[in-house]
């Protein structure tokens, strides 16, 4: 099956708070978005991460919102 769409979008404005590791966001129609995931150490770290407290948690600071 055959699907002809035409569209006019017009976005004065848009604000995105937060996008995640597997987010896809979409203007518009879209035919097949397939699923991609890579590892990439974009960072050259050389080092395993440091390991979690006894209890499991890490604190991760955030900055401030607002």
């Amino acid at each position: 099956m055959i699907f002809n769409i035409q569209q006019n979008i017009h976005i004065h404005t848009i604000k995105i708070n937060s996008i995640g590791n597997s987010s896809v966001f979409q203007i518009g129609s879209s035919g097949v978005i397939k699923a991609l995931s890579t590892l990439s150490n974009t960072g050259g770290y050389t080092e395993p991460a440091p390991q979690l407290d006894s209890e499991g948690e890490s604190f991760v600071p955030f900055p401030p919102t607002g």
